[in-house]
C-alpha cells in the first residue's frame, strides 16, 4: 500500500506535490490512478462526457479556473463516473450534493462546495496541460491522493 507521505520519502526525485488547498468530498479518501485533464470555466460538459467513458485506472483532474460561483461535479456525473471506473476526481473549483458525494466508492477533491449548477455550453478542453496549486500537471501523469494531501508523477511510483 502507499501513501503521499511515503511516496515523498520514497520517491524525491519524482514527485510534484499540489499546494494543500483541497477538500475532501468523496466517500474514497484514498485513490490514484492516471491523468486524464479537463480545462473548463463554470461549464461542466466536458467533466459529464468523460465521467461517461472508461475511467478504469483513471483520476480526472479538472482545472475550473478556481471558480467558486458554479459546481463542476455532482451526484448524477460522480454516479455516472463511478459506474464507469474512474478512481478519482480533482477539481480546481466546486462540488455539489455533497451529501450524496459522500457515500460514493470516488475520490473527489475540490476547493469548496456549492450548491449552485454550473453552465452547459459544451465549453472546455480535454487533454491538455493544466496549471494550479502550483503545479503544471499534464495528460498521462500519474496522481495520488490521501487525507495527507496530492501529488502527482511522470511515472507510476510502484505496481
Amino acid at each position: 500500500m502507499w501513501n503521499t507521505p511515503d511516496l515523498c520519502d520514497d520517491h524525491p526525485d519524482d514527485v510534484r506535490v499540489l499546494e494543500p488547498l483541497f477538500q475532501n468530498f468523496g466517500g474514497k479518501p484514498a485513490f490514484f490512478g492516471q491523468v486524464v485533464t479537463v480545462k473548463c470555466y463554470e461549464d461542466n460538459s466536458r467533466v459529464k462526457e468523460l465521467a461517461g467513458t472508461d475511467g478504469d485506472g483513471k483520476v480526472m483532474v479538472v482545472d475550473g479556473g478556481a471558480s467558486l460561483n458554479k459546481a463542476l461535479i455532482g451526484d448524477q456525473i460522480a454516479l455516472n463516473a463511478v459506474n464507469h471506473g474512474w478512481q478519482g476526481v480533482v477539481i480546481n473549483g466546486c462540488a455539489r450534493d455533497i451529501h450524496d458525494l459522500l457515500r460514493m466508492p470516488i475520490g473527489v477533491r475540490a476547493l469548496a462546495s456549492i450548491p449552485v449548477r454550473p453552465e452547459k455550453k459544451g465549453l472546455g478542453d480535454v487533454d491538455v496541460p493544466v496549471t494550479f496549486a502550483g503545479q503544471t500537471i499534464e495528460p498521462g501523469m500519474y496522481l495520488y491522493a490521501d487525507e495527507t494531501g496530492i501529488v502527482v508523477s511522470k511515472r507510476r511510483l510502484f505496481g
